[in-house]
């Protein structure tokens, strides 16, 4: 008997329902199934470029390295670090309350290309994406399942954190609601 690895890619910490849910999905295996959780590190850039986006026109525009000499980056991406293990070590928790055999890392490298080396690595059966909904990204299929699908060679499930099947089920995959 071998395992049968799933590879999760999530944006947030998933919920003790997230949890449930996923490994709710491999119950029925016969096949001991482990789960490798990759975490995007938070962008710090992001973060810099949105609290400065915060500011107003006039002030960027009167005094733009006044804001900036205020921002201590060192301490945003450590700030970002220890967010991303924290919300790791969350998700790495509520799957193994469930019972699931799990891994899972903090990765700096693109999301898409991250999951698509360690599927390979693990020989990975399926890779499973939860996101908050992107409905742009999505709309455009620039979202990560989309990427997922172009370039892996195994079944892509995209789930949307923090909610049920059934919550989910009405939109299927793609966008709804225009």
């Amino acid at each position: 008997m071998s395992d049968y690895d799933v590879v999760l890619l999530v944006e947030q910490a998933l919920s003790a329902a997230d949890a449930a849910q996923i490994h709710s999905l491999h119950e029925g295996l016969d096949d001991p199934v482990t789960y490798h959780v990759l975490l995007p590190l938070e962008d710090a850039a992001a973060r810099i470029e949105a609290a400065m986006g915060s500011l107003s026109g006039g002030e960027l525009l009167a005094a733009p390295s006044a804001g900036m000499a205020e921002i201590d980056l060192d301490a945003v991406r450590a700030d970002c670090e220890e967010r991303s293990a924290a919300e790791l070590a969350t998700t790495l928790e509520h799957l193994r309350a469930t019972g699931a055999s799990v891994t899972g890392e903090v990765t700096a490298d693109p999301p898409i290309q991250r999951l698509a080396s360690l599927i390979e690595a693990v020989d990975g059966r399926e890779a499973i994406i939860l996101t908050r909904p992107h409905v742009v990204a999505e709309f455009f299929h620039l979202d990560w399942t989309s990427q997922a699908r172009r370039k892996l060679g195994v079944p892509v499930l995209h789930l949307l954190e923090h909610e049920t099947f059934d919550e989910q089920a009405g939109g299927g995959e793609g966008v709804t609601g225009f």
